[in-house]
């Protein structure tokens, strides 16, 4: 009962400062979604290419940031691509970088399963026809692989979410940054991780709902 109500003390006094990690950790995963979802866009079309030696390098990169933990990708955007490019990049669009370009990975894979998972027997009728390849693909391929697409972006938005958090590790803005701030202004470790749990655990449940939600509809209009 303590812990409870020193808990609500310490939300009822810094709420401000969560709800602006909050926004921030919003904002950061949209924009990364947003520029992810499109750079893994061109990175599918090219694996899926007829052009070998680009498929290949685009698979090779796709399979490192992969296997790859994504802190190694921010460490590396973070301290050597100012020195690759010779000049000041602020942290802030360095680690905006390495999480959109980590997403785009996995955006990548999930447009190739998606078209992949299309019947090929499709292509080949509208082949038959004499069908040039982009009509293929806008008028027959995704728009039935985009039933496959959608909820597996949903997901990849949930999971950005959660590892913006990284982010903090370089004092950019989010929510685990608001949790510092609150946490050497209070001295309440334990209160602030119980508040910002909570939140995380409310964003990502809200989101995976809205998730199936759409996962259903879709499903339904099969």
């Amino acid at each position: 009962m303590t812990l409870l109500i020193s808990t609500l003390g310490v939300f009822t006094k810094y709420w401000p400062v969560f709800l602006q990690g909050l926004l921030a950790t919003l904002l950061t995963s949209f924009v990364v979604v947003l520029f992810g979802t499109l750079l893994g866009i061109l990175l599918s079309t090219i694996r899926l290419s007829k052009y070998k030696l680009f498929a290949g390098l685009v698979e090779t990169l796709v399979s490192f940031l992969r296997g790859t933990p994504l802190l190694l990708q921010l460490y590396f955007f973070y301290f050597a691509l100012p020195q690759i490019v010779g000049m000041d990049i602020p942290k802030e669009v360095s680690i905006i970088m390495a999480l959109i370009l980590n997403s785009s990975a996995y955006v990548c894979e999930i447009f190739r399963a998606g078209i992949q998972a299309v019947d090929p027997g499709q292509r080949e009728a509208a082949e038959s026809l004499g069908m040039r390849e982009k009509y293929i693909m806008l008028r027959i391929i995704i728009p039935q692989a985009i039933k496959n697409i959608l909820p597996a972006l949903g997901n990849e938005f949930v999971t950005m979410i959660k590892e913006t958090s990284l982010a903090s590790t370089f004092y950019v803005a989010d929510l685990m940054t608001s949790y510092r701030i609150v946490m050497n202004a209070s001295y309440k470790a334990v209160e602030s991780l119980i508040i910002l749990a909570l939140v995380y655990f409310a964003l990502t449940y809200t989101s995976s709902r809205l998730v199936g939600v759409l996962e259903r509809k879709l499903m339904a209009s099969v």
